[in-house]
């Protein structure tokens, strides 16, 4: 049986706890806030389905420390800053994860999850739970979202030195120290280490390769209806999305430089996502694009289908969800190896890869797709094509196969 923690329950945490409840290989899930299929019968559907933190488990399976999360958005909703701030705040996300890490570990040494064979957990959030769980010889399976912090610290720094404007969006570069380091007593460890993308196993060190299991499984694309793309405007500009949070970790800087190279008249861009600094900031740096703010998943693919191409430029990811999800709803990517997108583009076919910190080619490849509109209509139905190939169910399964192997 398999503990596994997450504090807020992420769509590929969800591929995994689906996997493991098919399985009847799951002992608990532990999180901080959270609803199961069986709470509140009585409320309308639609009450439920807006509490969000809704999971297909059966109320026993699911255990919930729910303070300093509740807490934490809170603060962020009525401007507590000081709560939230980076790593010192008592409710910031690095607290949070903390302490669950902390509680789930004293419980496990408590002996509160019988028949457990196996931990699971994440960055930031594994290190106590797995020292605990060495203690009672249980196996532990790290999963590593986003590439090795050696790798994001390294290129986040040379970013803030390419554009020293942008640096206080790019977050990772505050990081302290000490958790820089837990980071790697978590990876250390860990007996398997689950990576979404080539480019997160790549970003492992050497030796952590070489003396651990390691093993990439894709993502799957996000729950969306595919349908068929629409046709193209070819009198009208080219509606090119950016959606994330607008940091230059995405690479926004370097596709607002990219923008600055085509003429404004053919592209539209289209800029979704949250806010790190105020909008203005932004309009300082290209005055000329569409803000779109965060919005229900319904709505996000409702823009995505009124565009043609989309974008994600970024410097350091570890598989961006966000391009599958664009790619399902019939739009070409033009994306980077980075975005863990390698497996995603066939070039020319269902988008194109371009290098990090190029805005000249995202610029050529967007003029190339403005030329060029009636080519964006097959290259939309090979995007749907390929995302669909890509299945939270076979991402669950591969990983829980896994799992055996590492049990048994």
């Amino acid at each position: 049986m398999v503990l596994l923690v997450h504090p807020f329950g992420n769509a590929n945490v969800r591929g995994v706890l689906d996997a493991l409840q098919r399985n009847e290989l799951l002992a608990k899930f532990v999180t901080t806030i959270a609803w199961s299929k069986d709470s509140d019968r009585n409320l309308a559907p639609r009450i439920r389905t807006a509490l969000r933190r809704n999971y297909d488990l059966p109320a026993e399976k699911i255990e919930i420390h729910p303070l300093r999360e509740s807490v934490r958005l809170l603060a962020g909703r009525f401007r507590l800053g000081k709560l939230i701030e980076h790593e010192t705040g008592w409710a910031s996300i690095d607290r949070v994860w903390q302490r669950l890490d902390g509680q789930t570990a004293r419980r496990l040494r408590a002996g509160k999850y019988p028949g457990t064979r196996c931990v699971y957990a994440y960055e930031d959030c594994a290190e106590q739970i797995f020292r605990a769980g060495k203690e009672r010889q249980l196996k532990c399976v790290y999963d590593l979202p986003i590439a090795f912090w050696q790798i994001v610290q390294t290129l986040l720094r040379e970013e803030a030195k390419r554009y020293p404007d942008w640096e206080p969006t790019l977050g990772a570069t505050r990081d302290s120290q000490e958790k820089l380091a837990r980071k790697t007593r978590e990876l250390e460890l860990a007996d398997l280490v689950i990576c979404p993308s080539q480019f997160v196993f790549e970003s492992l060190p050497s030796e952590i390769r070489e003396q651990k299991r390691c093993l990439i499984v894709p993502f799957g694309t996000p729950t969306c209806e595919l349908v068929e793309p629409k046709a193209t405007n070819s009198n009208g500009r080219l509606r090119v999305l950016f959606a994330g949070a607008l940091s230059q970790r995405k690479g926004l800087a370097d596709l607002f430089a990219a923008i600055k190279l085509i003429e404004s008249k053919v592209i539209e861009l289209v800029v979704m996502g949250s806010l790190i600094k105020p909008l203005n900031w932004y309009r300082q740096r290209l005055p000329e694009f569409t803000y779109e703010p965060p919005r229900a998943h319904a709505n996000v693919l409702q823009l995505m289908q009124s565009c043609d191409v989309f974008v994600l430029p970024s410097i350091v990811e570890g598989r961006a969800l966000v391009q599958q999800e664009a790619m399902a709803c019939g739009l070409p990517a033009i994306t980077t190896r980075n975005a863990g997108a390698d497996d995603l583009i066939s070039e020319g076919e269902t988008g194109f890869l371009v290098p990090i910190r190029s805005p000249e080619s995202i610029a050529a490849k967007l003029d190339w797709c403005a030329q060029n509109r009636p080519h964006l209509r097959g290259m939309g139905i090979a995007a749907q094509k390929r995302a669909a190939q890509l299945t939270w169910h076979a991402y669950g399964e591969a990983t829980v196969s896994a799992i055996r192997n590492l049990i048994s």
